[in-house]
């Protein structure tokens, strides 16, 4: 009689203990935030515009006088250092705050390429930027910052060969921004027209993700 009780004890305490971690489980799957802080999705909305208006400019002084090429591309330069700002602002707040976890009912497809996407932008949000900065300090000149201030050229040797070549690279890394961008946008169409998962909201301080 007494093992018996014993057992039915020990029964009851693992069943106890199986409760509390169930509910621990669902209070760890209510606190994950489902969408980006405010402050993330602000730096996100900034950068796509920007990056956008910048290769949107790249584009509209091939086809202008030299005149007018140099004041775009004077523009184009300091747009490409406040996306450098942008970015490294941007990774701190992900630091700081985590990310939402990737929606449970994306296929493990989707989870991989959604993962070398975002890593893939970061490489080239800094890379861009920063390959324009050495190759301007290449040919010794500052960026003037929309008449605000210059943004001080590098402490590297002075080749215009060498920027050539640096703002070929340069060039690209643009045309492969371009095709990521499109990757990604087309990645959001299909989630939202197809999958009508509202992955999209995660981003939006409006509207309901799927978890």
């Amino acid at each position: 009689m007494t093992s018996y009780r014993g057992d039915r004890g020990k029964g009851n305490r693992v069943a106890d203990h199986g409760v509390l971690l169930q509910i621990c489980c669902m209070d760890s799957q209510k606190s994950a935030p489902s969408r980006y802080s405010p402050v993330a999705m602000l730096l996100h909305w900034l950068i796509a515009i920007a990056v956008i208006a910048n290769w949107r400019l790249a584009e509209g002084a091939e086809h202008a006088s030299k005149a007018e090429a140099q004041q775009i591309m004077g523009t184009h330069m300091a747009l490409g250092m406040t996306i450098f700002t942008l970015a490294v602002l941007r990774l701190a707040v992900r630091h700081i705050q985590k990310p939402p976890p990737l929606a449970s009912h994306l296929k493990s497809w989707e989870v991989v390429l959604a993962r070398i996407t975002h890593a893939l932008f970061y490489v080239l949000l800094f890379a861009l930027p920063i390959l324009g900065w050495v190759a301007m300090s290449s040919y010794g000149s500052p960026i003037n910052m929309f008449g605000w201030f210059e943004w001080p050229a590098l402490p590297v040797p002075q080749d215009k060969e060498t920027a050539e070549a640096i703002f070929g690279v340069h060039h690209l890394l643009g045309v492969a921004m371009v095709l990521l961008m499109a990757l990604h946008i087309l990645a959001v169409l299909k989630h939202t027209l197809f999958d009508r998962d509202g992955n999209i909201f995660r981003m939006l301080p409006f509207g309901q993700p799927k978890a």
